[in-house]
């Protein structure tokens, strides 16, 4: 990393973005680290569980939307401070008055949707403070805050053990409430922030067919790394007999291997392009993904094959928002809102399938198998589209970043 890179930019906002990112991914796929135990208090089925964990990843998705015209409107600091101040609402009213049933679990995960939109916020509020060259940087660096996910899957099962799941909400809200004021104090909005759009200026925006494409790439990584970080505790656990705890442990190091990486694959896109780096990812995600759909004898194979997965869908989240701000550098609000929704819808379809499918079945193979599939109908959408988007992207090249 330059001393350019610094140079160009805030870096207390971006350092505020991924903090608040981080907390709030935390937050948002708690459900699935303490899901073993939840499911074993309220009698849950593995349909029921798939729902429950996958509730926040469709909710965040949705209101990834909602949070995308609140930047523009509002702009990015605004916009996440009200975000933030739900989940604090959310959290209280969990751990105050407690969780008695399926329905409530699912209100609850609502409201923890509100952790996963910090998406549509983090990332304008980072982005809009640095060129062209070095987007993918800025936007791995903030985008970073996937890691969240790691502290939720390495802690929530043992506090769960020691507190009691209803207690843990209550836990969660010291970082919470820390990241809050960091991001109050020390967050700024860029002074070129874009006026306000219309709602048939969002709307024109799907008249783009580039804009589709863009959520169906990220639907497939971001989607990917979600839903697996939303599900494995339950898969570790069903799959292996473990413990929450050990299971949670398990999880924890998948999902660190594809937060690891994000920044890498950000920098990796800077370096060689987007779409170099993204023909890679989509086709080592779908080999991965056709390994561990059979199964392994020991836990830790399994651990290696999904820590491979996950590490390679890591590379290809930093690497899709490296090319968004190059062709939608103007609607970068909209279009962040836009993207990471169908990388949420893409997380939720995968748990929620995953739990369907495995009590249909019996087991998860036939539900990573289609993921598997969807990858490699990615990687040939991006075959399709590569040249077009490398001969009609100039001012992008202008500028110096590579696509």
């Amino acid at each position: 990393m330059t001393r350019d890179f610094w140079k160009s930019g805030h870096t207390p906002t971006l350092l505020s973005a991924f903090l608040y990112f981080d907390i709030a991914f935390m937050v948002w796929v708690m459900l699935g680290p303490l899901g073993v135990q939840i499911a074993e208090t309220l009698g849950l089925t593995a349909a029921q569980k798939g729902m429950m964990v996958a509730t926040p990843v469709l909710a965040g998705a949705l209101l990834r939307i909602v949070m995308g015209v609140l930047v523009d409107h509002l702009k990015p600091k605004m916009a996440g401070l009200i975000g933030q101040l739900v989940v604090i609402a959310g959290l209280l009213w969990a751990w105050l008055a407690g969780i008695h049933s399926y329905r409530e679990v699912l209100i609850l995960g609502v409201l923890l949707g509100f952790a996963g939109a910090a998406f549509a916020v983090a990332l304008p509020l980072a982005s809009r403070w640095y060129p062209p060259q070095h987007q993918g940087t800025a936007l791995g660096i903030a985008g970073a805050g996937n890691s969240g996910t790691v502290f939720a899957a390495l802690f929530a099962p043992s506090l769960a053990v020691a507190f009691g799941w209803g207690n843990v909400f209550g836990i969660a809200l010291i970082p919470v409430g820390v990241a809050f004021l960091v991001y109050l104090f020390f967050a700024k909005d860029a002074p070129d922030c874009p006026p306000p759009k219309s709602l048939h200026q969002y709307l024109n925006v799907l008249k783009d067919r580039d804009a589709w494409w863009f959520m169906f790439f990220y639907f497939v990584t971001f989607g990917g790394f979600v839903g697996l970080a939303s599900s494995l505790t339950i898969y570790f656990h069903d799959q292996y007999g473990m413990t929450p705890v050990h299971a949670g442990y398990f999880t924890a190091a998948c999902v660190f291997a594809g937060s690891l990486v994000r920044p890498m694959g950000g920098m990796l896109a800077d370096r060689i392009g987007g779409i170099r780096t993204l023909l890679v990812v989509y086709t080592l995600a779908a080999a991965f993904l056709v390994v561990v759909s059979f199964g392994a004898d020991s836990a830790w194979l399994a651990l290696a094959g999904f820590m491979l997965a996950m590490g390679t869908l890591g590379f290809g989240n930093g690497a899709v928002f490296q090319l968004v701000p190059q062709r939608f550098r103007k609607e970068i609000g909209v279009m962040t809102g836009m993207v990471g929704m169908a990388g949420g819808v893409g997380g939720f379809y995968l748990a929620a399938s995953l739990g369907y499918i495995k009590g249909q079945t019996g087991s998860y193979q036939l539900g990573l198998l289609i993921f598997a599939g969807l990858s490699m109908v990615a990687l040939l959408g991006l075959t399709v589209v590569k040249q077009r988007w490398r001969t009609t992207w100039g001012a992008a090249a202008i500028a110096g970043a590579k696509i």
